[in-house]
């Protein structure tokens, strides 16, 4: 029985007439970790949007494990995450309120502030590499450096416990503390049959863990390998 989450033929996707990626046949497993390289431009980024549903291909099929629907279940983290203006847990938190409208804005220590919402923001801080998440909980993103707020919004991913993530160069522009936090987030990832598609350029990071590689840019060849 197939294990295929993903399956696209002949998708393309152009932008004002400029045609951004063209791929013939791919295929990614449920729980695989791949990553995407290539030159800048080569449609890595065009195509994480694609397989998060973003976006709608200009031609070709894109199948999520045999059904169309899949946004719901795949989460991206650009490579510059935007976080709102708000305090580190609401922060990482804000995505379940739509599921839980008492999680809201509701203060840290608010007395009605459930144990579970406070586990979930503990569990998904020290997976995106913070060994002391109540450090940073009433923090601004002001207060943060550049690396933190990488690894921020990957908690705010991964709180929505995501069949699927993707992510867009999630090394760079970060410091090494936070390059290395990241990797280890992506390994426990793959260790825990999460599904994840990396666009990176980050040679320490695909040294770092053992996963099929998509090269782009020039003949197309899914089934590259590291």
């Amino acid at each position: 029985m197939s294990t295929a989450l993903y399956e696209a033929h002949n998708l393309v996707q152009r932008y004002n007439g400029r045609e951004a990626l063209n791929v013939p046949h791919l295929v990614i497993e449920q729980g695989e970790t791949v990553f995407l390289t290539g030159p800048n431009g080569c449609g890595k980024s065009t195509l994480l949007r694609l397989l998060a549903f973003l976006e709608r291909p200009a031609a070709g099929v894109l199948h999520f494990s045999g059904a169309a629907e899949g946004r719901k279940e795949a989460t991206l983290l650009l490579q510059d995450p935007y976080l709102l203006h708000m305090s580190v847990f609401n922060n990482v938190l804000l995505g379940l309120k739509f599921r839980n409208p008492r999680v809201g804005h509701a203060p840290v220590h608010a007395p009605d502030q459930s144990t579970d919402m406070r586990q979930i923001f503990e569990s998904c801080m020290k997976a995106a590499g913070f060994d002391d998440p109540w450090k940073f909980a009433d923090r601004g993103p002001r207060e943060l450096s550049g690396g933190e707020r990488q690894r921020v919004a990957l908690a705010a991913r991964l709180a929505l416990r995501p069949r699927v993530l993707l992510l867009d160069e999630p090394t760079a522009n970060v410091d090494a503390a936070s390059a290395r936090a990241l990797a280890v987030a992506i390994q426990t990832c793959k260790t825990n049959g999460i599904t994840v598609v990396c666009a990176t350029h980050d040679p320490a990071l695909l040294r770092a863990i053992d996963a099929r590689e998509i090269r782009l840019g020039t003949a197309w060849d899914m089934d590259s390998s590291a």
